[in-house]
């Protein structure tokens, strides 16, 4: 099948869709009305991409048959010099289209687990990591996704030792996955007497929220403490037992939350960690093979990575993997990351499609 073939298949598809929205027993049925509403968003710009692409073809016909068949020689010469223009924006819209047709990502869609964890530089270090907490926490309300706190382990200090935190909402996976690895930050400490400029850093891991189907626990392989909650005060803190610490024997991995005064819910939280983190667990065993085979521009899953600085003093951002400069550093540390999670994922999507041809 041609390209131009593939595209008018999309284009029928996205008509039925259309059709079937419009009737009355969809629209009752919620959920399905949900999902091929979706679908047909996710059809929108090959669509629209398709209708440019049908007017050039066209426009490319009409302008041949008039070479081909007109004695007119003034009326040749005009077909001949807008044909000429014609196949150069066809070529434009035949790479826009094949940067679009690239298979989406069908994890994008799920919720996260983030962990950021301060880093090199002590104090600053930690108070970084709650700057990286609230940065990512209010670009989380901008797009209206939910958020939940699962354990946090503070200095004393307004900074952050660990946070750990899901998100749930329209891509958020797709949106976020590409912010793993270490973030550096450089700027004067308010503790800093003399104005130097220090280098700290914190650690942030995106990992996709699972379903039980995905990863499978032996419940032989758990230890499981029930401990009592530290925190600022409250009727229930230190007095009763509902904070959880599961140990998963096998790998060493140690989940723990506190959060809830639920011993329960506390459970429930730990165990939606620990599948997470084995699955990317997982998830990193079988890329390994991939990663050696071709070095991926864009590291979504190596943590030990430097991806980002953040340099206060000129108020600029940089991304080390695609080599991106902004200088809007006080906007995107207040949640405005919408340019630069946008430029990660076009530099992904131009890769894939490079190594696809």
């Amino acid at each position: 099948m041609d390209l131009y073939e593939k595209l008018k298949a999309i284009k029928d598809k996205y008509d039925k869709i259309t059709e079937q929205l419009s009737d009355p027993s969809v629209f009752s049925d919620q959920p399905k009305y949900i999902s091929l509403s979706k679908e047909r968003t996710q059809l929108t710009d090959i669509v629209d991409a398709f209708k440019e692409y049908d007017t050039l073809v066209k426009n490319i016909e009409g302008n041949e048959e008039i070479i081909e068949t007109s004695d007119d020689k003034e009326l040749t010469e005009i077909a001949e010099s807008e044909l000429k223009e014609l196949k150069e924006k066809i070529l434009v819209s035949e790479e826009k289209i094949k940067f679009l047709l690239i298979p989406k990502d069908p994890d994008d869609d799920k919720g996260v687990i983030m962990e950021i964890r301060a880093g090199t530089g002590g104090d600053e270090a930690g108070l970084f990591a709650a700057d990286l907490y609230r940065m990512y926490s209010r670009y989380a309300e901008i797009r209206g996704w939910k958020k939940e706190l699962i354990d946090l382990s503070d200095t004393g200090l307004g900074g952050i030792k660990e946070i750990v935190f899901s998100l749930t909402g329209d891509t958020v996976y797709g949106d976020l996955k590409f912010e793993s690895g270490v973030h550096r930050v450089q700027r004067v400490p308010a503790t800093e007497a003399s104005g130097r400029v220090h280098t700290s850093a914190a650690s942030v891991a995106v990992l996709l929220e699972v379903e039980d189907v995905e990863i499978n626990i032996d419940p032989g392989d758990l230890r499981i403490d029930v401990y009592r909650s530290g925190g600022a005060g409250g009727q229930n803190v230190n007095k009763v037992e509902t904070a959880i610490r599961i140990t998963h024997i096998p790998t060493g991995l140690v989940v723990q939350c506190q959060d809830e005064r639920s011993q329960l819910k506390n459970r429930q939280k730990a165990m939606k960690v620990l599948k997470a983190r084995l699955y990317d667990m997982k998830l990193h065993e079988q890329n390994k093979e991939i990663a050696q085979q071709r070095k991926s521009m864009v590291k979504s899953g190596d943590r030990s990575d430097k991806i980002r600085t953040y340099n206060f003093p000129q108020n600029r951002v940089t991304d080390h993997r695609i080599g991106l400069t902004l200088y809007n550093l006080s906007e995107i540390i207040e949640g405005d990351l919408n340019e630069l999670i946008e430029k990660l994922k076009i530099a992904d999507r131009t890769e894939k499609l490079q190594a696809s041809v």
